[in-house]
């Protein structure tokens, strides 16, 4: 029995980090994407390259950036492009590993809404803040993963505007548009982990400790599947906590009180 204690962000961004190989190329957002990644590359991924949007490969930061253009990122780094380069000569041409993605709504096949909530785009609930390169990286990358708390509003059964492809309506018709990347791998929650089946709906594989299968089908906006042999994702550990909250966001900004 492990007694530590951690938030529901420690949680998935611990299991998100774990995701990663060593020497990933990996595309990053900031924030809890960019926790993931720098945890993963103080741990088992020493290799791992991080990219971001702005234009720096092979970054190095000294401390957590809070932009994709803040200055931190390029002390360091192996090079500096511009933007164009990043999507159409690394991105585009296959050379990104994984792309890190998240969104308001992610559908049961993966597709990803950061647009509007609500069905009317010119009059919708709320206005977000869109895509930027996220639906390129959805389509380019390699493959990609997703971290979101799991509550049923993030999870409809269709998004409300799709923002980035995941399988569309199947793995068939994602495979037919012509995108290379293989879509969305893996979803990590504050609950467990999804992944898709052979259709690329998105079903229940994992479970974090002292979850249950019921609190996420009770958190999801369709009938959510659960996998034959659905497993446990191991304990978050001192040493991955002393990391995330002692060295790469010591003020809380992104781990919410942790």
């Amino acid at each position: 029995m492990n007694d530590i204690t951690y938030s529901s962000a420690e949680l998935m961004i611990v299991n998100a980090a774990r995701l990663l190989r060593d020497g990933d190329v990996v595309f990053v957002g900031v924030g809890q994407p960019n926790l993931a990644c720098n945890l993963a590359k103080r741990t088992h991924a020493p290799n791992l390259v991080m990219i971001y949007e702005a234009g720096v490969i092979g970054a190095e930061p000294a401390r957590l950036p809070l932009s994709i253009g803040d200055p931190t990122l390029v002390s360091g780094a192996l090079s500096v492009v511009s933007m164009y380069d990043i999507f159409s000569l690394y991105l585009q041409r296959g050379n990104v590993d994984v792309g890190f993605m998240g969104g308001a709504q992610i559908d049961k096949y993966g597709n990803i809404n950061a647009t509007v909530i609500g069905k009317d785009y010119n009059h919708p609930k709320t206005r977000l803040p869109g895509s930027g390169g996220s639906q390129e990286i959805a389509a380019w990358a390699n493959r990609c993963y997703l971290m979101t708390p799991h509550q049923k509003r993030r999870f409809p059964e269709k998004v409300d505007f799709m923002t980035s492809a995941g399988y569309l309506n199947g793995r068939k018709e994602r495979e037919a548009s012509g995108v290379r990347g293989t879509g969305m791998l893996v979803v990590v929650t504050d609950i467990g982990v999804m992944e898709p089946d052979e259709n690329g709906e998105l079903i229940l594989t994992g479970l974090h400790p002292k979850r249950t299968a019921q609190e996420a089908r009770e958190n999801t906006g369709w009938d959510l599947k659960v996998a034959e042999s659905l497993r446990t994702t191991d304990f978050v550990t001192e040493k991955e906590l002393n990391i995330l909250r002692n060295e790469l966001d010591p003020k809380g900004i992104y781990l919410k009180g942790g």
